[in-house]
């Protein structure tokens, strides 16, 4: 059920709850700091619940912290394992028959890509087969004899 509000000729105006999800723990801090200073000292509020209120949000802040700092780490992970690629012949999901050198590493907002030789680029998750210093396909043989 939406609030509704009225203004003096008596129509209404529709409005957004949006309730305390919005806030962060510094103005949640002081909402239950402003709640505490106008309180009716004859019928307290249990403060026991805002301070378990408060803990709780800022555990969920450190966790959401937590978890922005370890996908940063895995997204320099990636692209270091990734730049240890560079020179190396893969194979991809999409081209799995011709082994193509890496020549450069690109992040952005789509995750860790790797350029192939052939110009294209194709993100780490795609790659199939990683090949060792000392592989020679096919065509290198056959060109070398």
């Amino acid at each position: 059920m939406d609030a509704v509000s009225a203004t003096a000729d008596g129509a209404p105006i529709p409005t957004v709850d949006k309730g305390f999800g919005t806030l962060d723990s510094d103005q949640f801090t002081q909402l239950i700091l402003t709640e505490l200073g106008n309180q009716d000292p004859l019928e307290p509020n249990d403060t026991g619940a805002l301070l378990e209120q408060l803990s709780t949000i800022r555990s969920i802040e450190s966790d959401t912290k937590l978890n922005d700092t370890l996908a940063s780490m895995v997204e320099r992970t990636d692209f270091m394992g990734a730049a240890g690629l560079i020179g190396q012949k893969i194979t991809t999901a999409d081209n799995p028959l011709t082994p193509l050198t890496v020549t450069s590493v690109l992040q952005n907002d789509d995750g860790v890509s790797v350029s192939l030789e052939d110009g294209s680029f194709v993100p780490i998750t795609s790659i199939t087969t990683v090949f060792g210093d000392n592989y020679e396909s096919p065509a290198d043989e056959e060109a070398g004899e």
